[in-house]
Parts: C-alpha cells; sequence; structure tokens
C-alpha cells in the first residue's frame, strides 16, 4: 500500500463535475457584476464541464468503462 492515496476514477470525474459548477458559479457572478456578456461563455464552458464530468462518471456505474 502506498502512503499517499492515488486519485481514483470515479473520483476524478467527480471533481470535473464540482470545478465545472465552480467555474459556472464564477462566471454568473462575474456577469452579474460587470453586466459584461463575455462572462456567459465561463457560465456555458462550465455547463459543458459539468455534462462531461456526469457522463463519464455515470458510465463508470453502469459498467460501460473500457
Amino acid at each position: 500500500m502506498t502512503p499517499t492515496p492515488s486519485l481514483s476514477p470515479r473520483r476524478g470525474w467527480l471533481l470535473l463535475v464540482i470545478a465545472g459548477a465552480l467555474a459556472s458559479m464564477a462566471g454568473t457572478t462575474a456577469a452579474y457584476l460587470t453586466h459584461e456578456d463575455a462572462w456567459r461563455y465561463l457560465v456555458a464552458a462550465g455547463g459543458f464541464v459539468q455534462v462531461i464530468g456526469w457522463v463519464r462518471f455515470g458510465r463508470r456505474l453502469r459498467g460501460d468503462a473500457r
């Protein structure tokens, strides 16, 4: 057993979901405070990253992992 735990594949996909959620929240806050429409790209990218993370995480649960 190694002294430092390795990052499991399932945990990695959930971290991707959390990163996407944080990016979306940061973009939403920035768009609200600055009234700039360019921050909406960060919100959309964060949502896209979340979708990828949830799909990959669900794939691991269904047994479709390769």
